[in-house]
């Protein structure tokens, strides 16, 4: 059970980079999840996704030297979920299709593996931790700051940056 949470059904195995496949296979994800609980459901999936993801990590990297295996992609899911959610609530409060705003979509995505590959600031402080709370940690910051990007380009394309 365990590894099927930690490879995100095990888009985590396939190569070449696994994270960018469990950030991928996170967007159907999130997508069903707000069509599914809206907004707030999905600030629920990333709580539910962080802490389980957590967990699971945990007993997965039990007695191993690498504390952070290329197959566990569940950490990419929580991070890439939270770079999307001002696509959620930009969609939730102007009452339009979420899939409408692709840009959106396409931005969180790129931001996000930019972030989770660079490492740089807090998130190489949090991936340097060694252990299961650093692997979901250093995704969780990256996803924040691929949020805000997504929150200065959408600002940008819709003139609100502009006035």
């Amino acid at each position: 059970m365990t590894f099927l949470i930690t490879t995100f059904f095990g888009a985590g195995l396939l190569r070449p980079a696994p994270g960018t496949w469990g950030s991928l296979a996170a967007l159907p994800a999130a997508w069903g999840l707000y069509m599914l609980a809206g907004p707030i459901g999905c600030l629920i999936g990333i709580a539910v996704v962080f802490g389980v993801g957590w967990w699971a990590t945990a007993i997965e990297t039990r007695g191993k030297d690498d504390h952070d295996p290329s197959e566990i992609v569940i950490d990419e899911v929580a991070g890439q979920w939270i770079a999307l959610v001002p696509l959620f609530f930009g969609a939730a409060s102007n009452n339009v299709d979420v899939l409408a705003l692709w840009p959106g979509w396409i931005t969180a995505f790129l931001a996000f593996r930019f972030f989770d590959i660079t490492k740089f600031g807090p998130i190489g402080l949090a991936d340097r931790r060694g252990d299961a709370l650093g692997v979901m940690l250093d995704d969780v910051i990256a996803g924040i700051f691929a949020a805000l990007v997504v929150v200065v380009f959408a600002g940008i394309s819709h003139g609100l940056l502009m006035s």
